[in-house]
């Protein structure tokens, strides 16, 4: 699990609060680490590995796809990976040298290794969910700004530099305050450690009240967008918006679900902390309600690394590419068969689109203000086949149509000979 009483937990020193929940059942409480963790990273690596069904190309043209959301989306996931491989290695540790752990809690006589591994791994799982917190954020950000037709490839380097100058530069600062003079002589009382738990929820808080925000303004930009690209608001378009909008809803809702136990179990050792003595019989219910949150954490901080594929990209199943060549050609038809089915379009106009010669013309003959639209729109319905392929395929139909009609892409009598 990812909680700041763990680095609090290296000081021998340690306030008593964290002493409680710590010492509460640990081999039990490593196991459930090292499960929810372990189950998390195996899916959550399986989830973003490519898989055999690539709809990135249809027939011989690659869909236009902005770079910035995609690599927020696999930057969000390695970094919940690492964060997992971290509490594995320190749950491992725990549970399986118990007497290594316990020789770094002995007041003035803490060895140096014992130590220098609880603050590490600490450091690394605090690290990369600190990044995670930002890089969620930077992706509301960057689909909001997607939408306004602000953003584009080159904002990537200034969210590298957001993330991770600023997860570095609060762990440090954090961890510094906790840890002075020295960790084996942390300073007493819980003012010291005040600066590094707000370092380390900072960014959660940020995430669980900004994203939300933007991502509603960005459904109502969507939502007039859309109306936007033909002047009305037809049944497939609103079920696109509808499908953003699902998205959004999950990564919010997987976000609450992972870490609302950390901002309760905080609340409440932070109110035990207050209190003369923690064993007193009127706590007994403030106790209970802190170790059952403090293990609910250790279940569900490590999950959101799987939990977040599935936000992201929906269950893509067990269909893994492990081919070096992973082209793939998807008909025409098979797009075009959706496209049917919601009632959209006659295939027999989407099976004309397999002429290479009307397609690059027709291309080249896009308006750009519609192909930024459709750009947006991509970026918010990455990973969702559909939705993506309808979007392009609706533009290219569109112009076709126009050409065709003004005569100036083929005669009437090739579209007779393309319509057979």
């Amino acid at each position: 699990m990812a909680s700041p009483r763990l680095e609090s937990f290296c000081c021998p020193n340690r306030d008593k609060s964290t002493e409680f929940v710590i010492s509460f059942q640990p081999r039990f409480f490593s196991a459930i680490c090292i499960g929810s963790a372990s189950v998390s990273l195996i899916f959550a690596i399986l989830q973003i590995l490519p898989k055999r069904r690539s709809y990135r190309r249809l027939g011989q043209y690659p869909l236009p796809k902005p770079a910035s959301s995609s690599r927020i989306l696999l930057i969000i996931s390695l970094c919940d990976i690492l964060g997992c491989a971290g509490i594995i290695l320190r749950s491992s540790t725990w549970l399986g040298l118990p007497d290594f752990v316990s020789r770094m809690s002995v007041v003035n006589t803490t060895e140096v290794w014992p130590a220098a591994f609880c603050v590490g791994s600490a450091i690394w799982i605090q690290l990369f969910y600190s990044a995670s917190f930002w890089w969620t954020f930077c992706y509301a950000v960057d689909v909001f700004l997607v939408v306004k037709r602000s953003a584009g490839l080159s904002t990537i380097v200034l969210y590298h530099m957001i993330t991770w100058g600023l997860a570095v530069l609060l762990c440090v600062e954090g961890v510094a305050m906790l840890y002075y003079p020295s960790i084996s002589s942390c300073e007493n009382g819980l003012e010291h450690a005040v600066p590094h738990y707000i370092t380390t929820y900072a960014p959660m808080l940020l995430v669980l009240i900004v994203n939300p925000i933007l991502f509603g303004r960005t459904v109502s930009a969507v939502t007039s967008l859309l109306k936007g690209r033909q002047g009305i608001y037809t049944e497939n378009e609103r079920r696109l918006g509808t499908e953003i909008k699902i998205r959004f809803f999950k990564i919010i809702l997987v976000f609450i679900i992972c870490w609302l136990p950390n901002l309760i179990n905080e609340s409440l050792l932070f109110y035990m902390e207050m209190q003369d003595d923690i064993r007193a019989s009127n706590l007994k219910n403030v106790r209970n309600a802190a170790l059952i949150t403090w293990f609910i954490m250790g279940i569900l901080n490590p999950m959101q690394g799987f939990l977040n594929t599935l936000a992201f990209r929906g269950w893509t199943g067990f269909d893994v590419d492990f081919s070096i060549q992973r082209e793939r050609e998807i008909p025409w038809e098979s797009a075009t068969t959706s496209l049917v089915t919601g009632g959209a379009y006659n295939p027999t106009v989407g099976s004309s689109l397999n002429y290479p010669g009307l397609v690059q013309e027709t291309k080249k003959s896009m308006n750009g203000n519609d192909q930024q639209s459709t750009d947006a729109i991509s970026v918010l319905s990455e990973d969702s086949e559909s939705s993506t392929i309808e979007i392009h395929i609706s533009t290219e139909l569109r112009d076709f149509e126009g050409l065709d009609a003004d005569g100036e892409t083929t005669s009437k009598s090739e579209k007779h000979q393309l319509m057979k």
